[in-house]
């Protein structure tokens, strides 16, 4: 009998781009589904683009019709306001599921690395080249859909999955 497969959606917030990547979990393999950016315009106003990457976030989440999201938590930098700005749009990737009912994860960005690459210190092109391994099938034109594409990794390990194979 075969499992019906649980779709995860995962995100990288973030105000200018807002990575997103979902994949499908049966038994104890991960299977590729989608990637891409939401982007909002850097000219607008903060409410502006904050409604630009709501409406993406939305879009995201009608079409892909996932059961599970997770997000990636803030780290918290130097410079406050760009802390306050990416606070704002991981918001937005909270908010939008939650009005959809589904239930949503934060992951802090080591337990991530850690979880995918083994290492909480993993550079960008380590967490690319695991997402590879994990989905060979996976395509993503941007760092910050790689990331999402990790953070649903992280996610359908967290909830409970052991091992997977390669799909």
């Amino acid at each position: 009998m075969r499992e019906h497969p649980t779709r995860i959606v995962g995100f990288d917030p973030g105000l200018r781009k807002t990575g997103w990547g979902a994949i499908d979990v049966i038994n104890n393999r991960l299977i590729f589904v989608g990637s891409g950016l939401i982007t909002s315009e850097g000219k607008s106003d903060l409410a502006t683009r904050l409604l630009q990457l709501h409406n993406g976030v939305m879009s995201v989440l009608q079409k892909y019709e996932p059961q599970e999201v997770a997000v990636e938590q803030t780290f918290v930098n130097k410079d406050a306001t760009a802390t306050l700005k990416l606070g704002h749009a991981r918001a937005i990737s909270l908010l939008a599921p939650a009005q959809l009912g589904l239930p949503v994860s934060e992951y802090a960005p080591n337990a991530v690395k850690k979880t995918v690459v083994g290492v909480g210190h993993a550079d960008k092109k380590q967490v690319q080249t695991m997402v590879k391994m994990l989905l060979p099938k996976a395509y993503f034109d941007s760092e910050d859909a790689a990331d999402a594409l990790a953070i649903a990794i992280c996610h359908a390990h967290q909830r409970g999955q052991k091992t997977y194979k390669i799909a």
